[in-house]
């Protein structure tokens, strides 16, 4: 992605929040992923959500006692509307950016993952270059947890969310990563029922 395509994906996703048209945006984090983490028990290791938007994941996460938490957008404007709800976050556990274009030093042992697979048009690669970008991001056996839009692309570019099937995510994701858990989430909000894949996906040794 040159400067030009990056500074028009910014744009469009700041617009989205200043237009209130955030129909992802649940205000909450979700079932499947609460319930999840509400299982994990080792409260240092170190958690990447990328996509992050308004990041209630992160701010959950970090109110029962996790830390080392970082949260990514291309859009600085969620990020702010974090920063005032949890003001005692780490700033520099804060990044605007680009995800295909993070470089970071830091591995992590869990990525989650809320449909921002499905915020990327399937065209040039793109959801290649997001598994291999999310296996790049973890450590050995680190997991990619999250929740994915279980409904066909429908050929139209131009309409959010841009979906897969069951059997595509396998395709997408089977040369990187052990698929431990991908199945319906039993718990999706009533408009998603049925309509969300929950996974749990532990990162392959993989001679890359």
């Amino acid at each position: 992605m040159n400067n030009t395509e990056k500074n028009e994906m910014e744009q469009y996703w700041t617009k989205r929040y200043v237009d209130h048209s955030t129909g992802w945006d649940l205000g909450d984090i979700s079932a499947p992923i609460q319930n999840y983490v509400d299982q994990l028990t080792n409260k240092d290791i170190h958690i990447l959500i990328p996509g992050a938007g308004n990041a209630y994941e992160a701010e959950y996460l970090f109110r029962i006692g996790f830390k080392n938490i970082y949260i990514l957008d291309i859009s600085a404007l969620p990020l702010e509307n974090f920063k005032k709800r949890v003001p005692n976050f780490p700033v520099e556990q804060i990044i605007t950016g680009d995800f295909f274009e993070l470089k970071m030093v830091e591995k992590f042992d869990l990525i989650l993952e809320q449909t921002f697979f499905c915020s990327f048009p399937p065209i040039d690669n793109i959801r290649e270059k997001y598994v291999h970008q999310m296996y790049q991001f973890l450590k050995p056996n680190g997991k990619l947890v999250g929740v994915w839009f279980n409904i066909p692309f429908s050929g139209d570019y131009t309409k959010r969310p841009f979906g897969a099937t069951k059997l595509e995510y396998i395709q997408f994701f089977q040369n990187y990563f052990t698929m431990k858990v991908l199945e319906e989430a039993h718990n999706s909000v009533l408009d998603r029922s049925g309509k969300e894949l929950f996974g749990i996906l532990e990162k392959k040794v993989v001679k890359d």
